[in-house]
């Protein structure tokens, strides 16, 4: 494995799915437990794209950590920079699906969701030498939530702007990792004037801005070099340099959208760092990225569980030869 080109900070868990449709947390007979986490399905979606990536996060010394590191290596991510917590469990959470195949958050079983060892990753101990070699450094907000991680967080954020990577702000919100609302809002804005490019769904766009026009997030935030604004199977809106335009989503068969935010992402950036940032100055360039990041993301979706149905950059080419948007 080559030195990581894209670093991923966050959480990695198991997401246990509700094998039955449409019904309450509390209705559900049983659960398959698949590994996700936003900024690991991110490092996933773009080794198997073909861009080397590294994980940053923590689990817990127990036996679903261990598996969910395994898998990590398995998949070919960089390692290095997870952490284990002697006594803090590896996160599980709960996720109900109604009839379409949408998932809701429904909570974390026996435990307060502070107790989990992803809370805990060190500041300290985020290996800066990772940061050395790599272009781009991707973030999620939940780790904001705690406050061991949300300061590692601001270590990474310091580390990237040494060594001058483009920080990526995947915004992710969950309201079941928070206490307060009000105060996620405010420390999400925080990181607003240290990103470089920012991904929200739709909902998220309207929370934190009153809008969802890409161009308009773009405006108010002055230094930022691209906005993404995903609103699922009504397509992607977006603002990259000087160029804005929306994408249709493309029709598949969904099974379950469960990462598929994360797999366009990785889209997005396995493009962006094939062909230069410099190369979304070309309005034609930066609809073709965008294009291929909802492919991908749409490739996800038709198969259950957010990193063992993610596609290969060859699967990728093939689905847009077959499908024009």
């Amino acid at each position: 494995m080559s030195n990581p080109r894209v670093l991923c900070l966050g959480e990695v868990l198991f997401d246990c799915l509700a094998d039955q449709l449409g019904l309450k947390l509390e209705e559900v007979k049983s659960w398959t437990p698949y590994p996700g986490g936003a900024p690991a399905n991110v490092a996933c979606a773009l080794v198997k794209l073909g861009t080397p990536a590294g994980f940053i996060g923590a689990v817990g010394e127990d036996e679903p950590g261990n598996e969910l590191v395994k898998l990590l290596q398995e998949v070919g991510v960089d390692t290095t920079g997870v952490q284990r917590h002697p006594t803090a469990p590896t996160r599980q959470v709960y996720v109900v699906r109604d009839l379409a195949g949408d998932r809701t958050f429904a909570g974390f079983g026996q435990y307060d969701t502070s107790e989990f060892a992803d809370t805990h990753l060190q500041a300290k101990q985020l290996p800066e030498s990772v940061f050395r070699e790599a272009d781009f450094l991707i973030l999620g907000t939940l780790e904001l939530a705690y406050p061991d991680s949300e300061k590692a967080i601001y270590r990474a954020l310091e580390l990237a702007e040494q060594y001058d990577l483009k920080i990526v702000l995947d915004v992710n919100w969950r309201p079941v990792f928070w206490q307060d609302e009000n105060i996620a809002r405010q420390k999400i804005q925080e990181t607003f004037k240290r990103i470089d490019f920012l991904k929200l769904a739709k909902e998220e766009a309207e929370w934190l801005f009153n809008t969802t026009d890409p161009g308009a997030i773009t405006y108010r935030l002055d230094s930022i070099e691209g906005v993404l604004v995903t609103d699922g199977d009504n397509g992607c809106a977006y603002c990259l340099g000087e160029n804005e335009g929306k994408i249709p989503a493309f029709t598949v068969a969904v099974a379950d959208t469960t990462g598929a935010g994360d797999s366009f992402l990785a889209g997005f950036i396995h493009q962006l760092s094939k062909h230069g940032i410099h190369s979304l100055s070309d309005a034609d360039t930066a609809k073709r990225i965008v294009t291929y990041a909802s492919a991908v993301g749409a490739l996800t979706t038709i198969k259950p569980g957010a990193i063992a149905s993610q596609p290969t950059s060859t699967e990728v080419e093939i689905f847009l030869a077959s499908h024009q948007v």
